[in-house]
């Protein structure tokens, strides 16, 4: 029988990004690793691999990336926002987190392009302020407008923003909900950050996921803490 080779599209949010010297973060970051180099494609094949780079933390689905087989086959295409745009892979990572239930896989990826890394950094610190003025802001009328939106990329294309509401909060368990929402998606959207506006974890931002859709026409996300 010949191998075969099923390629699959979908999404994800680059949660956190933290930036290593020898094995020790800096700027103020708080992340551990388990190298002393970079360990990326090129550096692992160097007699000289860089003391300094970046690891993301990616989130996605279970049924997008499922294992450390998967994820070593996988490759991350950043700031597709255009059909035009000028991109950027990364295709080292590995599995740090995974559960079937709550539909979240969590990578690892890593780069040491120094121009990409800092970049990536200044996005995430941007991110991180405007996202916590916004918690801050709506939780009193998250029940009142429910509005929720999703950043993906459908059937593998340039990033799209849908805007829609959500209409259950479901409790799976211990104290896990999962949301409903009218919020339009296709096949590729998989992995993408739901937002929910106004609801947040006891820490950041919920790990909640674009998981799927029913015959009702709703779709319906991933689990977490919120």
């Amino acid at each position: 029988m010949s191998e075969r080779r099923n390629l699959r599209t979908g999404s994800g949010i680059v949660r956190y990004v933290t930036k290593y010297q020898d094995g020790v973060s800096q700027d103020g970051g708080s992340g551990v690793t388990d190298y002393r180099k970079c360990w990326c494609r090129k550096c692992e094949g160097s007699n000289s691999p860089s003391n300094v780079w970046w690891e993301l933390n990616v989130g996605t689905a279970t049924h997008v990336v499922f294992d450390n087989i998967e994820a070593n086959h996988t490759t991350l295409t950043l700031f597709y926002d255009r059909d035009d745009s000028q991109v950027v892979s990364v295709d080292k990572g590995s599995v740090v987190f995974v559960n079937i239930k709550v539909d979240l896989c969590v990578l690892k990826c890593v780069t040491c392009d120094k121009t990409l890394g800092n970049k990536l950094m200044g996005m995430f610190k941007h991110f991180r302020n405007v996202w916590m003025k916004v918690c801050d802001k709506y939780p009193a009328s998250r029940s009142q407008h429910k509005l929720t939106f999703i950043v993906s990329h459908p059937h593998g294309c340039s990033k799209q923003v849908s805007v829609g509401q959500w209409k259950d909060r479901i409790e799976v368990d211990l104290g896990r909900s999962k949301f409903t929402y009218t919020t339009c998606t296709c096949p590729g959207s998989s992995g993408a950050h739901v937002h929910c506006l106004g609801y947040r974890d006891n820490w950041t931002w919920p790990d909640l996921v674009h998981s799927g859709s029913l015959k009702s026409g709703l779709n319906y996300s991933g689990a977490d803490f919120v």
